[in-house]
């Protein structure tokens, strides 16, 4: 630490401290600066022991730690933890085992002598010698942190005191949450990993080189982690996966191992040890059935499977499914992908944000991190290739390197059988009678892949025992123990809060061993309303909803927006907007929500329109939908209709969004082209879901604009193959009209009074 006590060289602490405010007068003397910084925090203790100040126990520890006054922290640490535990928060509580291990090594050190690394590892295998496999896990999880970051943080909540003459008590408590973090991870980081392996090593049996062909002559790896002290038979918790990190299989094979599953973790066909060429999603339908069966077969497995995984994991646990292997019971896909449904292409419109992805997985055996951590190349292209005016289909001539992947994805722009047959579609859900659990987020980037999948699968099996579980969380956010607080500026209830993995390995001991169903699961859909902090739950996305309300557009001007009204207009007019493709300047309003939360609004591009405010709290709950009136003078064009929340007092909430292509509208899979000059009717519903409380004097704004901005194909409306037109086309602009009569059909019911 004595980097870092350097920025204090100036300032020494007074001795004494009046209402919670610590005075910093100049050093004039000659005390270390380690003096120095400790002497604040032995006075905030004193100050707290005198019964002059308040402040958590867990500061307290801070402090303790952060004064070198290690066995006071040890009594206090343990104090935190026992409450956290009896208030039912075991999970907050093992986040202070390294806190406690650190404590503890240093009061060895200074009672016995012994070197501090030799300490560190007696407290370490003392804390965890008696531990169970998955108690240990959880624990073990906490020995990592970002300390780079940390220490940043530490230089600058120093450096922000170095000219002050006085610190307040929280600033104080800051400082020496700041100073403990840096010193247990500091210690955590370079201790604790052969530690923690030599615990590993105890527990598990690990075989990481498994191969084994499929019934398509493929070859595929997997690796596999069984308890040693669980019996011989055991159920097997499966992840198939295309992100190929040897690391990061083992440790959710063990997180499945800990929890009495023989964990198996298989590499999509051509990754790690398989030779085979790399195509995502093409075979993952006969490949993640194989692996089933495979898994099924192997000596320490009672012939049961279940599979889980978020992302493209969640995906190929659909594609298994779609095969209906009898030894697979359940899946848990979490913000589960269709190919061709939210990516490479949404709505039938192809997008860049993730345009990089195919050189990240399929460059090498591996995963191509340096490659796909060229942020620079990444961000730039798509306005290199926008400010070109190239077909898409040549964004990787403008990137100069070829990009097969997606090359083959442009030769589908509908959602053909190409597509249809990597996942279940259509009748394939009316045949799969196993048990599935759905997790997703209001703000999950390919939410409306995991929401087809979970109506579709009431659609063609009304029996299904289909459950979903969704809340404030975005596409990383909802596959992880852990939410984040703030999410793109918005801050989550604190109910919204659940642990991914835990609730995953609950559902599988519900299926597979008879477990409880997990208490968040008390309906077919459970979600967090947003603004009331509370879960709710309902029978289906419809009950959830509890009704709907038309909103029309209108040409009435109000403030810088139009109405937008719940009465259908008695004469019909018309809004006329003008896009000019050619025009590499101006671009669409955009529909991302980051952030979710903002001050207020800037409409530049589109039309908006507002509601009037609401009179009484009201829940908007599922997805919007609506029916646009437009007439066009070419053959297609591609939309968005952004829907959010404004505040009585101007701040503004993204709700939804809802991306897509006009000729594609009525059927994803069959194009159905525009007639120029003539008016078409264009329904659209594949939107993202919310919930979301509005309080009284809320209103609703909605966005609709058509596309043109370097993150997607510009579609300029000849009717050719979009990815083939180019800026030669753009000579005559688009010219649309907006018919009042076109409405928005918005999930909203009014609140009950407190």
């Amino acid at each position: 630490m004595k980097a870092y006590m350097l920025i204090v060289v100036l300032l020494i602490w007074s001795a004494t401290a009046s209402a919670q405010q610590f005075e910093l007068p100049r050093r004039d003397g000659g005390a270390a600066p380690e003096v120095a910084i400790i002497g604040l925090f032995d006075k905030v203790i004193a100050s707290r022991e005198s019964g002059e100040v308040g402040f958590p126990d867990g500061s307290f520890a801070h402090l303790q730690i952060a004064a070198g006054r290690h066995a006071d922290a040890v009594g206090t640490i343990h104090a935190v933890m026992r409450k956290l535990v009896d208030a039912g928060n075991a999970r907050r509580a093992d986040r202070w085992t390294p806190y406690l291990v650190y404590a503890q090594a240093r009061t060895i050190e200074s009672g016995s002598g012994v070197p501090f690394d030799v300490a560190y590892g007696q407290a370490f295998r003392e804390r965890f010698g008696n531990t169970d496999d998955l108690a240990a896990n959880r624990a073990q999880h906490w020995f990592t942190a970002d300390l780079d970051r940390a220490r940043s943080d530490l230089d600058g909540g120093l450096k922000e005191h170095v000219d002050s003459r006085s610190v307040s008590l929280p600033d104080a408590l800051e400082l020496a949450r700041q100073y403990a973090f840096v010193e247990v991870y500091e210690a955590a980081m370079r201790l604790g990993p052969e530690l923690i392996a030599e615990d590993e090593r105890a527990r598990y049996l690990v075989e990481e080189n498994h191969v084994f062909t499929t019934a398509q002559g493929a070859t595929l790896s997997a690796v596999v982690v069984r308890a040693r002290k669980q019996p011989k038979r055991k159920p097997v918790a499966l992840l198939f996966t295309i992100y190929t990190d040897l690391g990061q299989h083992l440790k959710q094979a063990m997180q499945a191992a800990a929890r009495g599953y023989v964990g198996v973790v298989v590499d999509a066909r051509g990754k790690r040890l398989s030779m085979d060429r790399i195509v995502p999603y093409e075979h993952e339908a006969d490949d993640a059935n194989a692996a089933v069966d495979w898994a099924s077969r192997q000596p320490w497995s009672n012939g049961e499977v279940g599979m889980y995984g978020g992302s493209y994991s969640g995906f190929a646990a659909w594609a298994a499914a779609k095969r209906g292997h009898p030894a697979l019971k359940t899946i848990v896909p979490y913000v589960a992908a269709i190919p061709g449904q939210g990516l490479p292409m949404e709505n039938n419109v192809f997008l860049s944000a993730n345009y990089g992805w195919a050189f990240f997985v399929a460059n090498n055996r591996l995963l191509d991190n340096d490659t796909y951590s060229q942020r620079e190349r990444w961000n730039t292209l798509d306005e290199k290739w926008f400010k070109s005016g190239r077909p898409y289909r040549e964004i990787d001539q403008v990137d100069g390197t070829p990009n097969p992947l997606l090359q083959r994805w442009l030769l589908h722009p509908a959602y053909d059988a190409y597509w249809q047959a990597m996942v279940p579609y259509k009748e394939d859900f009316s045949r799969i009678d196993i048990p599935v659990l759905s997790i997703t987020g209001y703000y999950d980037d390919g939410q409306i892949s995991a929401l087809h999948y979970f109506k579709e699968h009431y659609r063609y099996k009304p029996d299904a025992e289909h459950y979903l579980l969704i809340g404030p969380y975005d596409h990383f956010g909802a596959q992880a123990p852990f939410k984040p607080p703030v999410l793109n500026g918005y801050r989550i209830d604190p109910v919204a809060q659940f642990d991914t993995v835990d609730v995953t390995f609950q559902w599988l001991d519900y299926v597979m061993r008879g477990g409880a169903r997990p208490e968040l699961l008390k309906d077919r859909v459970n979600y967090e309303v947003m603004g009331a902090n509370e879960w709710r739950h309902a029978p289906s996305l419809a009950a959830a909803g509890g009704g709907s309300v038309d909103f029309y557009l209108s040409d009435a001007l109000t403030g810088g927006n139009r109405m937008l009204s719940k009465k259908k207009p008695v004469g019909i007019a018309v809004l006329t907007q003008q896009i000019d493709f050619a025009d590499r300047t101006t671009f669409s309003h955009s529909y991302y929500p980051a952030p979710i939360f903002r001050d207020s609004l800037s409409v530049e591009s589109g039309f908006s329109f507002i509601s009037a405010p609401f009179e009484h709290p009201v829940t908007i709950t599922g997805t919007f939908s609506g029916e646009l009136k437009a007439r066009i003078n070419k053959r297609d064009f591609d939309f968005t209709v952004v829907l959010y929340e404004m505040m009585a007092d101007g701040r503004v909430m993204q709700l939804s969004y809802y991306l897509g292509r006009a000729s594609f509208a009525r059927d994803i899979a069959t194009r159905e082209l525009l007639d120029p000059g003539e008016w078409t009717s264009i329904p659209f519903e594949r939107t993202r879901m919310v919930s979301r409380r509005l309080e009284k004097g809320s209103r609703l704004l909605v966005v609709l604009d058509v596309v043109k901005d370097p993150m997607h194909q510009v579609n300029y409306g000849t009717g050719g193959g979009v990815s083939d037109e180019s800026i030669a086309d753009a000579a005559i602009p688009l010219d649309i009209e907006w018919r009042t009569d076109s409405y928005l059909r918005i999930p909203l019911s009014m609140e009950k009074p407190d």
